[in-house]
């Protein structure tokens, strides 16, 4: 019943197979299968065997998923090219497509051994995007086609350009459940207004750091002064 679901997810994200049996040819679903063995076998500390499987499974399906990797359920990736880092962590029903790399950082510069990024439920990284060092992809979030995400992406948000910034999307187009490629190809784009929104979270960002830090300042201590 397991797979049947996990089936059942992709077909509900992939157009393309007329039936379950066809989609398990796909080669992601055979690099998650390798990666689930793999992975068993990294958390008994059992490293040899574990890279063996992933080596295996890299030179069948051209997807290469760290041992290490955290992957939750209904993971699908379409197509593949894939290269996804030791402590990277993808939640539910989460999608990815063709040439997209989960990558890390500099390992003295990760937090505490962290260095890839962590990938919330429902999210979709589209082909070719970039998502690299120990940041966050919140739950739904939806990275373009070659887009480059050095930093935390907010949940819901579309990102979109070299670095990745928000875009504002239409209602009809937001409200979709599933974005192929986690790019909005008929959204037409404003200049103008994509300025006044960025201007617009900035100064939400910067109003919450206003308030964060008059909040420290009522908790601080006042030293009171000695009378002569």
């Amino acid at each position: 019943m397991g797979l049947i679901t996990y089936l059942d997810s992709v077909k509900r994200r992939d157009p393309a197979p007329r039936s379950r049996w066809e989609i398990l040819t796909y080669p992601g679903v055979w690099a998650l299968g390798f990666h689930r063995i793999a992975h068993a076998l990294f958390s008994a500390r059992f490293f040899f065997l574990a890279r063996l499987i992933n080596h295996v499974s890299r030179m069948l399906t051209a997807i290469d998923i760290h041992p290490g990797a955290r992957i939750g359920r209904n993971f699908f990736i379409d197509h593949g090219f894939v290269v996804i880092g030791e402590t990277a962590e993808i939640g539910d029903d989460v999608t990815i497509y063709q040439c997209v790399t989960l990558g890390g950082t500099d390992p003295a510069g990760g937090r505490g051994g962290k260095r890839h990024p962590t990938i919330l439920d429902g999210a979709i990284v589209g082909s070719g995007a970039q998502v690299l060092g120990p940041i966050t992809v919140g739950a739904g979030a939806r990275i373009g086609a070659n887009a480059v995400v050095t930093r935390d992406v907010a949940e819901g948000a579309t990102m979109v350009g070299i670095p990745a910034k928000p875009v504002v999307m239409a209602a009809d187009e937001y409200v979709k459940p599933f974005l192929p490629y986690g790019t909005p190809c008929a959204q037409k784009f404003d200049p103008e207004t994509q300025k006044l929104e960025l201007l617009r979270c900035e100064i939400e960002v910067l109003k919450a750091q206003i308030e964060a830090l008059a909040r420290d300042e009522q908790r601080r201590p006042r030293n009171s002064s000695a009378s002569g």
